[in-house]
């Protein structure tokens, strides 16, 4: 009898939210058209667009220790020597939110670039069971998650990004990212962890929790976090809080009441309109005050 995939905290967040109504979402085939993943679910009708108009946008190839990876990539068209933000996404693969993210960034003056560091299991935005999705990303090393991440600041640099100015933000399994290499590179200015688990189910691969890195925090993070999230109870979210501050690493923590897993992600039924704005605007300065973004 083959065991059931492993549900983390992000995922149960993801899988239990609130009943909806299916009016107001695309049908499937539009949201595949539209470049959306099925897997989490139906595709909101009114998602966000953002236009490459002053953009320089496009597919990006980065060289890794056994290849190739793909990537996104979109920077400001006229600007010279930019600042560099990684885009740790979901665990859906390089789709079209996690692109959009990558385009917004890049109006703020960023040369943003989300790396599809799960391509050596398939593409991923073509799985369309969850079910069938976490054993690939469950299967992601951090010792190769960090390399990964490490080599897409070095073609960043190499691109003309100032990667003296280096940022990173990421959403659900992308936020426990932040946190990761917020403690693995020295170089890294400020991270920005949307729902990013604090703790960890049990996986040789995955060797320190956020939490657990909590003395090796090389850059400060802000959290951002909703209170309804089913996954990562609010207490955990504490629990990291003061672990940071009784560490002295600089951090920062928002918990919006009433919102779930996923508030941020426009194409789901989770987001939360107020709480995404609002973070986005938390985001920005944060990375501000840390001279990511001018």
């Amino acid at each position: 009898m083959s065991a059931e995939p492993l549900l983390t905290s992000d995922v149960v967040g993801l899988t239990k939210v609130a009943p909806f109504s299916r009016r107001g979402f695309m049908t499937a085939s539009a949201a595949v058209t539209a470049g959306y993943t099925l897997a989490a679910g139906p595709v909101r009708a009114d998602v966000i667009t953002t236009d490459t108009n002053g953009l320089t946008a496009g597919d990006a190839k980065i060289k890794v220790a056994d290849g190739e990876m793909p990537g996104y990539f979109a920077r400001p068209a006229s600007a010279s020597n930019p600042p560099v933000v990684l885009v740790a996404m979901e665990i859906f693969g390089l789709h079209e939110y996690i692109k959009d993210v990558t385009r917004r960034l890049a109006k703020l003056g960023a040369f943003a670039v989300a790396p599809d560091y799960y391509f050596r299991k398939g593409d991923l935005t073509k799985v369309a069971d969850i079910q069938q999705l976490l054993p690939l990303v469950n299967s992601k090393s951090d010792a190769e998650l960090l390399s990964d991440l490490d080599s897409t600041v070095a073609w960043a640099k190499a691109q003309g990004g100032d990667t003296s100015r280096l940022g990173i933000i990421g959403f659900c399994r992308g936020g426990r990212t932040v946190w990761e290499y917020a403690a693995h590179n020295g170089a890294l200015k400020a991270g920005v962890a949307f729902y990013g688990p604090p703790v960890d189910p049990p996986n040789p691969l995955w060797p320190k929790s956020p939490t657990q890195l909590v003395p090796e925090m090389k850059a400060p993070v802000l959290g951002l976090y909703g209170e309804a999230d089913t996954g990562i109870p609010v207490a955990q979210v504490e629990v990291l809080k003061a672990a940071l501050a009784a560490a002295n690493k600089p951090a920062e923590f928002k918990i919006y009441p009433g919102a779930p897993h996923g508030f941020h992600a426009d194409y789901r039924a989770s987001y939360r309109k107020e709480a995404a704005e609002d973070g986005w605007n938390q985001m920005q300065a944060w990375f501000k005050k840390y001279n990511v973004l001018g």
